[in-house]
């Protein structure tokens, strides 16, 4: 599983389990903080379809924190103002860095995980589709 796929589970997710993972490491590990959970703002990069041109569709208040196990660097970034998230998902990047025993158990939480939100965004897409207007029984 790579960042990318981490991350979005963890941000998607239950947020309680990005907490116990990070808790988990946290408690075992010397955790140094580089950069405090602190505001920013990044443009968000849009590609437009049609003339595949892109632009910036405007800025995002992010919250950014970077933390360092042994010597591994963490970077934990999440959209609007959430410094506890932000740790939370730095300490994890810093673990899956560093090779701690402890992120190969954390593989079967992170894909149970994923298949609850696979299954919630199916529901929430079939709630969305029966609200749905078939225009082909219409007769004008």
């Amino acid at each position: 599983m790579n960042r990318k796929n981490r991350t979005t589970i963890l941000v998607k997710g239950n947020w309680q389990i990005a907490g116990s993972l990070a808790q988990e490491i946290i408690s075992k590990y010397n955790v140094r903080t580089i950069q405090k959970p602190s505001r920013g703002l990044v443009m968000i990069k849009v590609r437009e379809g049609a003339q595949n041109s892109v632009f910036y569709l405007g800025e995002m208040l992010v919250t950014e924190c970077k933390v360092q196990i042994d010597d591994k660097l963490g970077v934990g970034i999440i959209h609007d103002d959430n410094p506890e998230m932000a740790y939370n998902l730095a300490v994890i990047d810093a673990a899956y860095n560093a090779c701690l025993l402890e992120t190969s158990t954390w593989k079967a939480i992170l894909f149970a995980e994923e298949e609850r939100i696979r299954n919630r965004e199916a529901k929430e897409m079939a709630d969305v589709l029966k609200t749905k207007v078939d225009f082909t029984t219409m007769d004008v």
